[in-house]
């Protein structure tokens, strides 16, 4: 099996992923696949692996942060493997699939605290009568909580939407909030706990992907309705407007924010991370909302000529 063959997409792989993140990711999948490792484990040890990072980014001393950033590439190349050996070994599972987005939020929480435990008693730049304080609690969680949050959903949704058109339900893990929440009501306390915690939030999760996509869910209830299997040109059409997207659906998820973490931190600024995710991705995920947004409502309009 090639590296390219653990891709999820072309389509969506972004170009230090496709050269450095998934080459090594790669190898760490066929170390892990020797080992008999479940992919699973793999990502418990990202989880471990991103903690440690943020651990070391509270400090100040410049050695301990560049190994908090050799330690979050780690684990975001155990992200990276995590995956790849599911698709090797054919363990996807939605166990995996849950824990993997998980993985993230997991890191970036513990990061977010680091930098406000590291910066409240220290002065606010141009600011030297003033400490951080609550404010930088404050700032950390707008960008945390609400910015960070909701443009992770958003890309994972829009990729995994890409997916569908691309590759059809089985290449993609689009999920449906109503059938979440069914099943999630099906299960029992007593048998299946832990799977319907897991659920409960896994489908909360996709109840606000699809609150902030109501275009592409009028277009995809009216596909459903209509098609047993896509159109080819509704298809293509469908692509042509989402592949430009999935340059901002990359950038808002992990390696741009990354490279912005690392520079604050070796600067000794971590506070312009946070007011980088407040600002400039902020923006960026509008634009890429309203672009998509009107791409659903365009095809919408235009679905009786796909007949």
């Amino acid at each position: 099996m090639s590296v390219s063959s653990t891709f999820k997409s072309q389509d969506t792989e972004e170009w230090l992923d496709i050269y450095f993140t998934r080459p090594l990711g790669y190898l760490w999948a066929r170390f892990f696949d020797k080992l008999g490792v479940h992919p699973n484990v793999v990502t418990i040890l990202s989880i471990l692996l991103g903690i440690a990072a943020a651990v070391c980014f509270y400090f100040e001393d410049l050695w301990v942060n560049i190994g908090g950033i050799f330690l979050l590439v780690w684990a975001n190349l155990y992200d990276s493997a995590d995956g790849q050996l599911a698709r090797m070994t054919g363990k996807k599972t939605r166990w995996g699939r849950i824990l993997d987005g998980f993985a993230g939020d997991v890191w970036f929480f513990c990061i977010y605290f680091a930098i406000c435990a590291r910066l409240m008693d220290d002065p606010i730049p141009f600011l030297p009568h003033y400490d951080w304080g609550i404010f930088i609690w404050l700032l950390c969680a707008v960008a945390g909580f609400i910015c960070h949050g909701k443009q992770c959903q958003l890309s994972d949704y829009y990729r995994n939407i890409h997916l569908y058109f691309l590759k059809g339900k089985a290449g993609s893990e689009l999920d449906n909030f109503k059938a979440l929440r069914q099943e999630f009501r099906s299960l029992s306390w007593t048998k299946e706990p832990a799977w319907k915690v897991f659920l409960f939030f896994y489908g909360n999760y996709t109840h606000s992907q699809e609150q902030q996509t109501p275009r592409f869910q009028a277009f995809k209830a009216a596909l459903d309705k209509r098609f047993e299997v896509l159109p080819a040109a509704l298809v293509e059409r469908f692509r042509a407007g989402s592949l430009p997207l999935m340059k901002y659906a990359n950038i808002l998820t992990f390696n741009t924010r990354a490279i912005v973490l690392y520079l604050s931190i070796l600067i000794g600024h971590p506070w312009l991370y946070p007011l980088f995710e407040i600002t400039v991705m902020v923006g960026l995920y509008l634009y890429m909302r309203s672009r998509h947004e009107h791409l659903c409502d365009e095809l919408l309009r235009d679905l009786d000529t796909f007949q």
